[in-house]
C-alpha cells in the first residue's frame, strides 16, 4: 500500500494530537493527585491542632487556683485559643497559631516561677500530652509542606501550568508555625519531680 504525502501528514497530525491529549490528561491527573495529597496533609494538621486546642482549657483550669498567677495571661491565652478555632485559610491558620504560640510561650515562662505547679501531676501530664501533640504536629507539617511544594511546582511549571490555569488549580500556602515545645522547652518538661506535691492546687 502506497502512502501519499497528504496521508502521511494526516497520520503525523493525528499522532501529535493523540500525544497532546494524553499529555494533557496526564498533567490533569497529576495535578488532581497532588491537590488531594495537600488536602490529606491539611487534614493531618487539623487533627493535631484540634488536639492542642483541647489541651489548652485543661492547662488553664489546672493553674487557676494558684495564688498570684496572672488572670490576664490566662484570659489572653483563652482568647487566642478561641480565635485559632475560627481560622479559615492556611494563611489565617498561620497568623492565628503563631499568636497562640506567643501566648503559650508567655504562659510557660510564667509557670517557671511556680515550682509547685510544675510538680503538679495533672499539669505534668498535660504538658507531656502537649509535647507529644507538638511532635505529631511537626511531622504533619513536614508531610503537608512537601505536598504543597509538589503541587505548587506543578501549578507553576510549563506545560502543566496551562492545564492548571484552565481547570482552576492554584498554589497552596505552607504551614509555617514553629513548635511551641522548642520555644518553651524549659517549662514543658517530661521529667518526673523528685518530690511531687499534691495534685490539688493551694487555696487562695
Amino acid at each position: 500500500m502506497t502512502v501519499t504525502s497528504s496521508g502521511m501528514l494526516v497520520l503525523v497530525t493525528s499522532l501529535a494530537s493523540a500525544v497532546a491529549v494524553f499529555s494533557l490528561i496526564a498533567a490533569f491527573n497529576r495535578l488532581v493527585r497532588r491537590r488531594n495529597l495537600v488536602a490529606e496533609g491539611k487534614s493531618g494538621i487539623d487533627v493535631q491542632l484540634k488536639r492542642r486546642h483541647e489541651l489548652i482549657p485543661n492547662l488553664v483550669a489546672c493553674v487557676q487556683g494558684y495564688t498570684g498567677f496572672e488572670r490576664s495571661l490566662l484570659e489572653d491565652l483563652t482568647r487566642l485559643r478561641e480565635g485559632a478555632d475560627q481560622a479559615s485559610s492556611m494563611a489565617d491558620v498561620n497568623n492565628r497559631e503563631t499568636a497562640l504560640n506567643r501566648g503559650l510561650s508567655s504562659f510557660f515562662a510564667r509557670v517557671e516561677a511556680y515550682p509547685e505547679l510544675k510538680a503538679n501531676t495533672s499539669f505534668a501530664e498535660l504538658s507531656r500530652q502537649l509535647v507529644d501533640t507538638e511532635d505529631a504536629l511537626q511531622y504533619s507539617r513536614r508531610y503537608y509542606n512537601g505536598a504543597v511544594r509538589d503541587l505548587n511546582i506543578a501549578v507553576e511549571a510549563f506545560p502543566s501550568n496551562l492545564v492548571a490555569g484552565v481547570f482552576g488549580f492554584q498554589v497552596a500556602d505552607y504551614f509555617q508555625v514553629d513548635s511551641i515545645a522548642e520555644r518553651a522547652a524549659p517549662a514543658v518538661s517530661l521529667s518526673t519531680p523528685a518530690s511531687p506535691v499534691s495534685s490539688t492546687p493551694p487555696g487562695p
